[in-house]
């Protein structure tokens, strides 16, 4: 087993990602790792919930270049300036399949492990929606570590 350098964790701006970037800055930290924080802007292709059909969808690349601007921005202030430093952190935007995307730059970045959270969806939702985490984890070319997002409380209303 090599040791562990650099931790990716991929971000949808969401409190679930927010949860899997503390565990990974608590790993990171304990072991000397740098962080890499990754957003993918979800592709121009318009799929079915089962994935079989897939529909071309006019869209202009100006439209994704704003997308993926404001995702950067974004992500910058995913951690402040001192986080960026003490974790040695790079950003990236990818447009593309999160499914896809993920494992790819793990491939392409020599990544050691990622830290990604999963919504826990079941039933119709998972079949419907699908797991972006299941399908990292059977894609990605390091260990995965899966952070459940926390229930929200009776009554709060999310």
């Amino acid at each position: 087993m090599s040791p562990v350098k650099r931790i990716l964790v991929p971000i949808d701006f969401g409190s679930p990602s927010s949860e899997a970037l503390g565990y990974a800055k608590t790993l990171a930290e304990s072991l000397n790792a740098s962080l890499d924080l990754l957003h993918v802007v979800p592709n121009p292709y318009v799929t079915d919930p089962v994935e079989t059909v897939t529909a071309y969808r006019r869209v202009s690349p100006e439209f994704f270049d704003s997308l993926a601007g404001d995702a950067r921005t974004r992500l910058d202030a995913v951690l402040s300036a001192e986080d960026r430093t003490r974790f040695k952190a790079r950003s990236a935007v990818k447009i593309g399949d999160p499914k896809v995307e993920i494992p790819e730059y793990a491939k392409a970045e020599p990544i050691d492990l990622i830290v990604m959270a999963t919504h826990g969806r079941t039933g119709l939702a998972h079949l419907f929606l699908g797991s972006v985490a299941e399908r990292v984890v059977r894609m990605a070319p390091c260990p995965v570590l899966t952070v459940r997002a926390e229930e929200p409380a009776e009554g709060d209303g999310t």
